[in-house]
């Protein structure tokens, strides 16, 4: 069964518009767990306009599943995640003030970057996932970079899926298999819903881990959170 690991993010926007603590942050990322999910996925920015530093302080100590903190390698976020040692980092290649992952790293102009930033997490015994396109030229390069995973940005994908081209699904596939072939772990995350989410699942060998958020938060608002996760949880197996 492909795991699944709800993105918070969308939780701290709602909280931080009102200021407060209302919803509690803490206590959705304990609810889902309690739900059935099986991670929590976190995507600080250097503005901290979602999910806060002390946030991912906090939540350490509440998430019992696995903790997935995601951003890009900068020096305040390599510190945050070095002091909280979460079960994974994954690497993004956001430009500050993005408001979304727009696009996966180049695995081979950045290869000598991201290798100094896998071996440092590695080091302290994180987990390393980086962002990819999916393209054959990407997932060599993020072998070559020593990371444990890769995480397919699934934003094409889910955009041709949704104008019912399901051929768009073509290069994850091959994507996936080259990297099944190279002994690189496969997550996947961005714009997955409980639309798409299962016939991705299907057609993608080994793979391990979604990370959802939006769609799935948004889910929510009508179907309920507890039902929401179940409903991703029956897909994924």
């Amino acid at each position: 069964m492909t795991k699944l690991s709800v993105n918070i993010n969308k939780i701290a926007t709602l909280r931080n518009a009102r200021g407060g603590n209302v919803p509690d942050l803490l206590k959705v990322a304990t609810d889902i767990q309690k739900f059935g999910g099986q991670g929590i996925t976190i995507h600080p920015r250097p503005d901290e306009r979602h999910i806060r530093y002390q946030d991912a302080r906090d939540l350490k100590s509440i998430v019992y599943t696995e903790f997935n903190i995601e951003g890009n390698p900068q020096h305040n976020f390599i510190d945050l995640v070095l002091e909280c040692k979460p079960e994974q980092v994954t690497l993004v290649p956001d430009a500050i003030g993005a408001i979304t992952s727009s696009a996966g790293w180049d695995t081979v102009k950045n290869q000598a970057y991201l290798k100094e930033m896998i071996q440092e997490f590695q080091r302290n015994g994180i987990r390393t996932s980086i962002f990819v396109d999916p393209t054959l030229e990407m997932i060599e390069g993020a072998k070559k970079t020593g990371t444990d995973r890769i995480e397919l940005y699934t934003e094409a994908f889910a955009h041709q899926y949704s104008l019912g081209n399901e051929n768009g699904i073509t290069p994850y596939v091959a994507s996936a298999v080259l990297a099944n072939e190279l002994g690189l772990g496969i997550n996947a995350g961005h714009d997955l819903s409980l639309d798409n989410i299962q016939f991705f699942k299907q057609n993608i060998p080994g793979l391990l881990e979604v990370s959802i958020g939006h769609a799935l938060i948004a889910e929510a608002l009508y179907l309920g959170l507890e039902n929401v996760v179940n409903m991703y949880l029956q897909k994924l197996k």
